[in-house]
């Protein structure tokens, strides 16, 4: 009998350490708060200086989101991007990804005015690329949440770009 209940009782103990060990690793799996929202199985970067680095360093394209928290176009934007498996496929495999709630010091990343949501692009030769733009002709770098397909067009050729001249 002894030898029995010493049994069962490292069966619980290895049942409950494994669930344990489940639950920690869905701890960590926590949504990445460098995501903001816009996707959390994407990979962030934190710094527009760290996005450039790594754009050189990868050979991908830099993807910055400018956007503001209590933005309604923003939000609306935010949650079509975050809902589009194509974009967030692209984004997690060939862009380097920063989401911004602030303006950086680099001026090629406002060449019509400081607005959000807007959406620019950076090749790896650290060019801002002012070609890549939107529907709008008010502001170049825009996108509504029915833009989604054009933003995926946009995404592509960032990429293209890339092939193509460098």
């Amino acid at each position: 009998i002894m030898l029995h209940s010493t049994l069962a009782l490292s069966l619980l103990l290895i049942a409950v350490s494994s669930n344990l060990a489940m639950a920690i690793k869905k701890e960590k799996r926590a949504p990445q708060t460098l995501s903001r929202g816009w996707g959390d199985e994407v990979t962030w970067v934190q710094t527009y200086e760290e996005g450039l680095y790594q754009a050189k360093k990868s050979n991908k394209p830099l993807m910055v989101i400018h956007h503001l928290e209590d933005c309604q176009y923003c939000q609306a934007l935010k949650k079509a991007f975050a809902e589009n498996e194509e974009v967030q496929e692209m984004a997690q495999n060939n862009f380097v990804m920063l989401n911004l709630m602030h303006e950086t010091t680099d001026k090629n990343l406002s060449p019509d005015g400081q607005y959000v949501p807007r959406i620019m692009f950076v090749d790896p030769s650290l060019t801002v690329r002012a070609d890549i733009t939107g529907r709008y002709s008010n502001r170049l770098y825009t996108y509504e949440p029915q833009d989604i397909p054009f933003l995926i067009e946009n995404m592509k050729k960032a990429l293209r770009l890339i092939q193509t001249e460098l």
